[in-house]
Protein backbone atom coordinates (compact mmCIF):
# COMPACT_ATOMS: atom_id res chain seq x y z
CA UNK A 1 0.00 0.00 0.00
CA UNK A 2 1.13 3.24 -0.73
CA UNK A 3 2.06 6.55 1.38
CA UNK A 4 -1.07 7.93 -0.88
CA UNK A 5 -3.18 5.04 0.09
CA UNK A 6 -2.47 4.72 3.84
CA UNK A 7 -3.53 8.85 4.52
CA UNK A 8 -6.47 8.15 2.38
CA UNK A 9 -7.56 5.26 4.61
CA UNK A 10 -6.79 7.11 7.66
CA UNK A 11 -9.12 9.76 6.62
CA UNK A 12 -11.81 7.35 5.50
CA UNK A 13 -11.36 6.02 8.80
CA UNK A 14 -11.80 9.22 10.62
CA UNK A 15 -14.30 10.33 8.34
CA UNK A 16 -16.51 7.60 9.62
CA UNK A 17 -15.74 8.14 13.13
CA UNK A 18 -16.80 12.21 12.50
CA UNK A 19 -20.04 11.06 11.68
CA UNK A 20 -21.07 8.78 14.60
CA UNK A 21 -19.54 11.49 16.77
CA UNK A 22 -22.55 14.04 15.07
CA UNK A 23 -24.83 11.62 16.06
CA UNK A 24 -23.97 11.66 19.57
CA UNK A 25 -23.59 15.20 19.89
CA UNK A 26 -26.88 15.67 18.42
CA UNK A 27 -28.37 12.90 21.20
CA UNK A 28 -26.51 15.33 23.61
CA UNK A 29 -28.22 18.73 22.41
CA UNK A 30 -31.52 16.69 22.82
CA UNK A 31 -30.67 16.47 26.83
CA UNK A 32 -29.31 19.91 27.41
CA UNK A 33 -25.71 19.39 26.95
CA UNK A 34 -24.02 22.89 25.60
CA UNK A 35 -20.88 21.25 23.68
CA UNK A 36 -17.85 23.06 23.37
CA UNK A 37 -14.52 21.95 21.79
CA UNK A 38 -11.51 23.93 23.86
CA UNK A 39 -14.41 26.45 24.18
CA UNK A 40 -15.26 26.76 21.03
CA UNK A 41 -19.26 25.93 19.41
CA UNK A 42 -18.57 22.45 17.53
CA UNK A 43 -20.06 23.16 13.77
CA UNK A 44 -22.27 20.06 12.51
CA UNK A 45 -20.20 19.35 9.67
CA UNK A 46 -17.46 16.27 9.51
CA UNK A 47 -14.78 18.48 8.28
CA UNK A 48 -14.91 21.22 11.14
CA UNK A 49 -14.76 18.38 13.59
CA UNK A 50 -11.59 16.91 11.93
CA UNK A 51 -10.00 19.93 11.21
CA UNK A 52 -10.73 20.85 15.16
CA UNK A 53 -9.20 17.98 16.19
CA UNK A 54 -5.84 18.14 13.70
CA UNK A 55 -5.53 21.74 15.41
CA UNK A 56 -5.86 20.85 18.90
CA UNK A 57 -3.58 17.17 17.92
CA UNK A 58 -6.02 15.01 19.14
CA UNK A 59 -7.92 11.43 18.24
CA UNK A 60 -11.38 11.95 17.02
CA UNK A 61 -12.05 8.22 18.24
CA UNK A 62 -11.28 9.50 21.92
CA UNK A 63 -14.04 12.20 21.77
CA UNK A 64 -16.41 10.25 19.93
CA UNK A 65 -15.60 6.99 22.52
CA UNK A 66 -16.17 9.61 25.63
CA UNK A 67 -19.63 11.87 23.63
CA UNK A 68 -21.08 8.43 23.45
CA UNK A 69 -20.76 7.70 26.74
CA UNK A 70 -21.97 10.91 28.54
CA UNK A 71 -25.30 10.72 30.01
CA UNK A 72 -25.53 13.99 32.00
CA UNK A 73 -27.83 16.48 31.30
CA UNK A 74 -28.07 20.62 31.59
CA UNK A 75 -24.94 21.17 31.37
CA UNK A 76 -21.90 21.78 28.94
CA UNK A 77 -19.17 19.64 28.28
CA UNK A 78 -16.20 20.51 26.70
CA UNK A 79 -14.94 17.24 25.40
CA UNK A 80 -11.67 18.89 23.56
CA UNK A 81 -10.35 20.05 27.38
CA UNK A 82 -12.09 16.72 28.87
CA UNK A 83 -10.11 14.03 26.32
CA UNK A 84 -7.02 16.45 26.80
CA UNK A 85 -7.69 16.03 30.70
CA UNK A 86 -8.39 12.64 30.33
CA UNK A 87 -11.89 13.34 31.78
CA UNK A 88 -14.47 10.18 32.09
CA UNK A 89 -18.32 10.62 31.52
CA UNK A 90 -18.60 10.09 35.84
CA UNK A 91 -17.10 13.54 35.48
CA UNK A 92 -19.74 15.12 34.02
CA UNK A 93 -22.56 15.87 36.74
CA UNK A 94 -25.95 16.64 35.91
CA UNK A 95 -27.02 20.71 35.99
CA UNK A 96 -29.45 23.08 36.75
CA UNK A 97 -32.36 22.78 33.96
CA UNK A 98 -31.60 26.20 32.22
CA UNK A 99 -35.14 28.09 32.36
CA UNK A 100 -36.44 29.77 29.05
CA UNK A 101 -35.86 33.94 28.84
CA UNK A 102 -37.48 35.69 26.31
CA UNK A 103 -34.82 38.07 24.62
CA UNK A 104 -35.77 41.33 22.17
CA UNK A 105 -32.99 43.02 20.00
CA UNK A 106 -33.81 46.36 20.29
CA UNK A 107 -32.15 47.75 16.81
CA UNK A 108 -30.57 45.60 13.97
CA UNK A 109 -27.63 47.02 12.54
CA UNK A 110 -24.56 45.16 12.55
CA UNK A 111 -24.37 43.91 15.75
CA UNK A 112 -28.01 43.42 16.04
CA UNK A 113 -28.02 40.84 12.86
CA UNK A 114 -24.76 39.08 14.01
CA UNK A 115 -26.38 38.25 17.70
CA UNK A 116 -29.56 37.52 15.88
CA UNK A 117 -27.20 35.08 13.53
CA UNK A 118 -26.06 33.48 16.81
CA UNK A 119 -29.00 33.15 19.04
CA UNK A 120 -30.63 31.29 15.77
CA UNK A 121 -27.83 29.17 14.64
CA UNK A 122 -28.22 27.15 18.69
CA UNK A 123 -30.39 24.24 18.19
CA UNK A 124 -34.14 24.66 18.30
CA UNK A 125 -34.96 24.67 22.04
CA UNK A 126 -37.20 25.84 24.77
CA UNK A 127 -34.12 26.51 27.08
CA UNK A 128 -31.89 29.40 27.84
CA UNK A 129 -31.80 32.38 25.43
CA UNK A 130 -35.33 32.70 23.33
CA UNK A 131 -35.17 35.55 20.27
CA UNK A 132 -38.41 36.57 20.23
CA UNK A 133 -38.30 40.28 18.82
CA UNK A 134 -36.61 42.73 17.03
CA UNK A 135 -37.48 46.27 17.48
CA UNK A 136 -36.54 49.09 14.69
CA UNK A 137 -38.02 52.14 13.51
CA UNK A 138 -41.16 52.35 11.39
CA UNK A 139 -40.63 52.03 7.76
CA UNK A 140 -42.63 51.70 4.51
CA UNK A 141 -43.39 48.88 2.38
CA UNK A 142 -40.95 46.07 1.59
CA UNK A 143 -39.11 46.50 5.22
CA UNK A 144 -39.41 42.49 6.51
CA UNK A 145 -37.93 41.57 2.87
CA UNK A 146 -35.20 44.01 3.34
CA UNK A 147 -34.66 43.05 6.76
CA UNK A 148 -34.89 39.06 6.30
CA UNK A 149 -32.64 39.68 3.06
CA UNK A 150 -29.76 41.80 5.22
CA UNK A 151 -29.86 38.82 7.97
CA UNK A 152 -29.58 35.83 5.07
CA UNK A 153 -26.54 37.98 3.63
CA UNK A 154 -23.82 39.52 4.59
CA UNK A 155 -20.48 41.01 2.48
CA UNK A 156 -18.55 40.16 5.19
CA UNK A 157 -19.46 37.24 7.10
CA UNK A 158 -21.34 35.43 4.05
CA UNK A 159 -24.46 33.48 3.89
CA UNK A 160 -26.46 32.79 6.94
CA UNK A 161 -26.32 29.03 7.45
CA UNK A 162 -29.87 28.33 7.94
CA UNK A 163 -33.35 29.28 6.41
CA UNK A 164 -34.92 32.70 6.27
CA UNK A 165 -38.48 32.86 5.62
CA UNK A 166 -40.57 36.12 5.85
CA UNK A 167 -44.15 36.06 7.55
CA UNK A 168 -45.55 39.47 6.42
CA UNK A 169 -48.90 38.17 7.54
CA UNK A 170 -48.36 38.38 10.85
CA UNK A 171 -45.12 40.91 11.33
CA UNK A 172 -41.99 38.91 11.66
CA UNK A 173 -39.72 36.48 10.12
CA UNK A 174 -39.62 32.90 10.74
CA UNK A 175 -35.45 31.84 11.43
CA UNK A 176 -34.17 28.31 11.04
CA UNK A 177 -38.19 27.37 12.20
CA UNK A 178 -38.81 29.87 15.10
CA UNK A 179 -40.86 33.16 14.77
CA UNK A 180 -39.92 36.69 15.31
CA UNK A 181 -42.19 39.28 15.73
CA UNK A 182 -40.74 42.40 14.01
CA UNK A 183 -41.98 45.26 16.26
CA UNK A 184 -42.11 48.87 14.47
CA UNK A 185 -41.40 51.95 17.20
CA UNK A 186 -39.58 54.83 17.77
CA UNK A 187 -39.03 55.15 21.46
CA UNK A 188 -39.43 52.19 24.03
CA UNK A 189 -42.86 53.83 25.59
CA UNK A 190 -44.77 52.95 22.49
CA UNK A 191 -44.00 49.05 23.04
CA UNK A 192 -46.58 47.08 25.96
CA UNK A 193 -44.25 43.29 24.60
CA UNK A 194 -46.93 41.23 26.93
CA UNK A 195 -48.76 41.86 24.04
CA UNK A 196 -46.65 40.04 21.93
CA UNK A 197 -46.84 37.23 24.20
CA UNK A 198 -43.26 38.49 25.76
CA UNK A 199 -42.91 38.90 29.01
CA UNK A 200 -40.03 38.94 31.76
CA UNK A 201 -37.54 39.88 28.83
CA UNK A 202 -33.93 40.80 28.51
CA UNK A 203 -33.77 43.39 25.60
CA UNK A 204 -30.36 44.47 24.56
CA UNK A 205 -30.17 47.29 23.09
CA UNK A 206 -27.89 47.66 20.49
CA UNK A 207 -28.70 50.87 18.95
CA UNK A 208 -26.26 53.16 21.06
CA UNK A 209 -29.10 55.88 21.30
CA UNK A 210 -29.09 55.97 25.19
CA UNK A 211 -26.28 55.32 26.99
CA UNK A 212 -26.96 56.43 30.69
CA UNK A 213 -29.59 54.94 33.29
CA UNK A 214 -32.07 58.19 32.41
CA UNK A 215 -32.29 56.88 29.22
CA UNK A 216 -32.07 53.00 29.06
CA UNK A 217 -34.71 53.16 31.92
CA UNK A 218 -37.18 53.60 29.21
CA UNK A 219 -36.73 50.37 28.56
CA UNK A 220 -37.64 49.35 31.46
CA UNK A 221 -40.69 51.22 31.65
CA UNK A 222 -41.87 49.24 29.04
CA UNK A 223 -44.43 46.15 30.04
CA UNK A 224 -42.94 42.66 29.77
CA UNK A 225 -39.19 43.82 30.22
CA UNK A 226 -36.74 43.00 33.08
CA UNK A 227 -33.70 43.45 32.11
CA UNK A 228 -31.82 45.94 29.81
CA UNK A 229 -28.28 45.01 28.13
CA UNK A 230 -26.25 48.22 26.30
CA UNK A 231 -23.86 47.17 23.57
CA UNK A 232 -21.98 50.08 23.98
CA UNK A 233 -20.14 51.79 26.82
CA UNK A 234 -22.15 52.71 29.37
CA UNK A 235 -22.32 56.11 31.25
CA UNK A 236 -22.96 56.83 35.03
CA UNK A 237 -22.90 54.36 37.58
CA UNK A 238 -23.71 51.14 34.91
CA UNK A 239 -21.55 48.48 35.22
CA UNK A 240 -19.01 47.99 32.20
CA UNK A 241 -18.84 43.96 32.28
CA UNK A 242 -16.02 42.14 30.16
CA UNK A 243 -17.25 38.50 30.65
CA UNK A 244 -14.61 36.64 31.84
CA UNK A 245 -12.69 39.30 33.85
CA UNK A 246 -15.70 40.71 35.79
CA UNK A 247 -19.12 39.25 34.92
CA UNK A 248 -19.35 37.77 38.50
CA UNK A 249 -20.23 41.47 39.57
CA UNK A 250 -23.29 41.57 37.77
CA UNK A 251 -25.64 40.43 40.18
CA UNK A 252 -28.76 41.61 39.96
CA UNK A 253 -28.36 44.52 38.34
CA UNK A 254 -31.09 45.70 35.80
CA UNK A 255 -28.99 47.94 33.38
CA UNK A 256 -25.67 46.46 32.37
CA UNK A 257 -23.48 47.70 29.33
CA UNK A 258 -20.93 44.59 27.43
CA UNK A 259 -18.57 47.67 26.75
CA UNK A 260 -17.23 48.18 23.65
CA UNK A 261 -15.62 45.51 21.11
CA UNK A 262 -11.90 46.85 22.26
CA UNK A 263 -12.49 46.70 25.64
CA UNK A 264 -13.74 43.35 25.19
CA UNK A 265 -10.49 42.56 23.13
CA UNK A 266 -8.06 43.73 24.90
CA UNK A 267 -9.01 43.35 28.54
CA UNK A 268 -8.44 39.65 29.19
CA UNK A 269 -5.10 40.02 27.93
CA UNK A 270 -4.06 42.92 30.12
CA UNK A 271 -5.83 41.06 33.21
CA UNK A 272 -3.99 37.87 32.66
CA UNK A 273 -0.50 39.79 31.83
CA UNK A 274 -1.52 42.31 35.13
CA UNK A 275 -1.72 39.26 37.21
CA UNK A 276 1.40 37.46 36.50
CA UNK A 277 3.62 40.61 36.03
CA UNK A 278 2.11 43.83 36.93
CA UNK A 279 1.27 46.67 34.84
CA UNK A 280 2.97 49.63 35.79
CA UNK A 281 1.30 52.17 32.70
CA UNK A 282 1.13 51.35 29.16
CA UNK A 283 -0.92 53.10 25.76
CA UNK A 284 -3.33 51.21 23.95
CA UNK A 285 -3.53 52.07 20.05
CA UNK A 286 -6.58 50.12 17.91
CA UNK A 287 -6.12 49.87 14.03
CA UNK A 288 -9.97 49.50 13.70
CA UNK A 289 -12.03 48.55 10.85
CA UNK A 290 -14.43 51.40 9.72
CA UNK A 291 -17.94 52.25 10.91
CA UNK A 292 -21.33 52.71 10.02
CA UNK A 293 -21.06 56.19 11.79
CA UNK A 294 -18.45 57.76 9.55
CA UNK A 295 -19.04 58.50 6.20
CA UNK A 296 -18.49 56.75 2.73
CA UNK A 297 -17.94 60.19 1.20
CA UNK A 298 -16.52 63.54 2.70
CA UNK A 299 -19.19 65.18 3.83
CA UNK A 300 -20.21 67.07 6.94
CA UNK A 301 -20.33 65.06 10.24
CA UNK A 302 -20.22 66.08 14.20
CA UNK A 303 -17.25 64.86 14.86
CA UNK A 304 -14.18 65.86 13.66
CA UNK A 305 -12.75 64.06 10.85
CA UNK A 306 -14.96 61.28 10.61
CA UNK A 307 -16.61 63.63 7.77
CA UNK A 308 -13.84 62.38 5.31
CA UNK A 309 -14.59 59.14 3.31
CA UNK A 310 -14.15 55.82 5.06
CA UNK A 311 -13.38 53.52 2.14
CA UNK A 312 -10.15 56.29 1.48
CA UNK A 313 -9.09 57.19 4.29
CA UNK A 314 -7.03 56.08 7.31
CA UNK A 315 -9.05 58.38 9.89
CA UNK A 316 -7.52 59.74 13.48
CA UNK A 317 -10.04 59.30 16.18
CA UNK A 318 -10.72 58.47 19.97
CA UNK A 319 -11.58 55.68 21.86
CA UNK A 320 -12.23 55.25 25.32
CA UNK A 321 -11.46 51.68 25.55
CA UNK A 322 -8.06 52.03 27.16
CA UNK A 323 -9.73 53.93 30.57
CA UNK A 324 -12.53 51.46 29.93
CA UNK A 325 -10.39 48.98 31.38
CA UNK A 326 -10.57 49.62 34.33
CA UNK A 327 -14.17 49.24 35.08
CA UNK A 328 -13.42 45.97 34.93
CA UNK A 329 -9.72 45.60 36.44
CA UNK A 330 -9.84 48.54 38.74
CA UNK A 331 -5.91 48.44 39.71
CA UNK A 332 -5.69 49.56 36.33
CA UNK A 333 -6.76 53.04 36.60
CA UNK A 334 -4.96 55.99 35.33
CA UNK A 335 -2.62 53.36 33.76
CA UNK A 336 -3.51 52.95 30.05
CA UNK A 337 -4.14 55.51 27.57
CA UNK A 338 -5.46 55.17 24.31
CA UNK A 339 -5.97 56.54 20.93
CA UNK A 340 -7.66 54.63 17.14
CA UNK A 341 -7.01 55.34 13.98
CA UNK A 342 -9.84 54.05 11.87
CA UNK A 343 -8.47 52.43 8.21
CA UNK A 344 -10.45 51.65 4.76
CA UNK A 345 -11.34 47.39 6.28
CA UNK A 346 -15.16 46.64 7.11
CA UNK A 347 -14.23 44.54 9.67
CA UNK A 348 -11.89 42.93 11.97
CA UNK A 349 -9.14 45.23 13.95
CA UNK A 350 -5.81 44.79 15.92
CA UNK A 351 -4.88 46.17 19.09
CA UNK A 352 -1.25 47.44 19.61
CA UNK A 353 -0.24 46.96 23.45
CA UNK A 354 2.36 49.28 24.74
CA UNK A 355 3.31 48.13 28.46
CA UNK A 356 5.74 48.70 31.27
CA UNK A 357 5.72 45.58 33.78
CA UNK A 358 6.90 45.69 37.19
CA UNK A 359 9.48 42.88 36.17
CA UNK A 360 11.55 41.53 33.60
CA UNK A 361 9.22 39.47 31.02
CA UNK A 362 11.99 37.36 29.80
CA UNK A 363 12.32 37.10 26.20
CA UNK A 364 9.43 37.74 23.38
CA UNK A 365 9.37 33.35 22.86
CA UNK A 366 9.17 33.29 27.04
CA UNK A 367 6.09 35.99 26.96
CA UNK A 368 4.18 34.26 23.91
CA UNK A 369 4.60 30.95 25.79
CA UNK A 370 2.95 31.95 28.72
CA UNK A 371 0.06 33.63 26.35
CA UNK A 372 -0.01 30.63 25.00
CA UNK A 373 -0.79 28.48 27.45
CA UNK A 374 -3.62 30.96 29.08
CA UNK A 375 -5.55 30.48 25.73
CA UNK A 376 -5.55 26.65 26.08
CA UNK A 377 -6.71 26.92 29.76
CA UNK A 378 -10.35 26.45 30.73
CA UNK A 379 -10.23 29.58 32.44
CA UNK A 380 -9.55 32.14 28.96
CA UNK A 381 -10.02 29.52 26.30
CA UNK A 382 -13.19 31.48 24.97
CA UNK A 383 -11.25 34.91 24.66
CA UNK A 384 -7.88 34.45 24.16
CA UNK A 385 -6.88 33.07 21.02
CA UNK A 386 -3.19 32.50 19.38
CA UNK A 387 -1.80 32.63 16.40
CA UNK A 388 2.02 32.19 15.18
CA UNK A 389 1.52 32.04 11.32
CA UNK A 390 4.08 34.40 9.77
CA UNK A 391 1.33 35.00 7.07
CA UNK A 392 -1.08 36.11 9.34
CA UNK A 393 -3.77 38.61 8.15
CA UNK A 394 -6.83 40.39 9.20
CA UNK A 395 -9.02 38.92 6.68
CA UNK A 396 -7.39 35.36 8.38
CA UNK A 397 -9.97 36.06 11.57
CA UNK A 398 -13.13 37.29 10.01
CA UNK A 399 -15.80 35.11 12.09
CA UNK A 400 -13.63 34.47 14.63
CA UNK A 401 -16.13 33.82 17.91
CA UNK A 402 -12.69 34.80 20.38
CA UNK A 403 -12.99 38.07 21.59
CA UNK A 404 -9.15 38.55 21.01
CA UNK A 405 -6.35 36.98 18.74
CA UNK A 406 -2.67 37.36 19.92
CA UNK A 407 -0.38 37.48 17.41
CA UNK A 408 2.60 35.87 18.53
CA UNK A 409 4.70 36.64 15.10
CA UNK A 410 4.71 40.16 16.16
CA UNK A 411 5.67 40.65 20.18
CA UNK A 412 8.57 42.65 20.58
CA UNK A 413 10.24 42.45 24.53
CA UNK A 414 12.29 44.62 26.23
CA UNK A 415 13.49 44.07 29.76
CA UNK A 416 10.30 45.36 31.58
CA UNK A 417 8.34 46.39 28.36
CA UNK A 418 6.65 44.72 25.95
CA UNK A 419 4.72 45.59 22.42
CA UNK A 420 1.60 43.30 21.86
CA UNK A 421 -0.40 42.80 19.00
CA UNK A 422 -3.88 41.48 19.52
CA UNK A 423 -6.23 40.68 16.53
CA UNK A 424 -10.52 40.78 16.88
CA UNK A 425 -13.14 40.50 14.40
CA UNK A 426 -15.38 43.70 16.15
CA UNK A 427 -18.41 42.43 15.20
CA UNK A 428 -18.61 38.84 15.46
CA UNK A 429 -16.12 38.44 18.48
CA UNK A 430 -17.83 40.79 20.71
CA UNK A 431 -21.41 39.88 19.14
CA UNK A 432 -20.20 36.67 21.36
CA UNK A 433 -19.04 38.13 24.65
CA UNK A 434 -22.60 40.31 24.57
CA UNK A 435 -24.40 36.86 24.46
CA UNK A 436 -22.47 35.81 27.50
CA UNK A 437 -23.24 38.48 29.15
CA UNK A 438 -26.81 38.10 28.73
CA UNK A 439 -27.09 34.37 30.10
CA UNK A 440 -25.44 35.45 33.33
CA UNK A 441 -27.96 38.23 33.55
CA UNK A 442 -31.22 35.70 32.68
CA UNK A 443 -29.55 33.58 35.56
CA UNK A 444 -29.27 35.99 38.49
Amino acid sequence: MSIYQDHLTKRQTQETQATELLVALAKLASQNVNILFFGERVALSVSDILAKHAKAGLDVADTLALAKEITATNTTADLGQAVKAGKKASDFANGTEIPATDVVLYGFGRIGRILARLLMSRPASDKGLQLKAIVVRPAGDGDLDKRGSLLERDSVHGWFDGSVEIDNANSGIIVNGRFIKFIYASDPSEIDYTAHGIDNAIVIDNTGKWKDEAGLGKHLASKGVKKVLLTAPAKGDIKNVVYGVNHDTIGGDTIVSAASCTTNAITPTLKVLHDTYGIVNGHMETVHAFTNDQNLVDNHHKSDRRGRAAPLNMVMTSTGAASAVSKAIPELKGKLTGNAIRVPTPNVSLAILNLNFDKAVGSADELNAFIKAKSQSEQWQEQIDYSDSPEAVSTDFVGSEKVAIFDAKATIVSDNRATLYVWYDNEMGYSTQVIRVAEVMASN
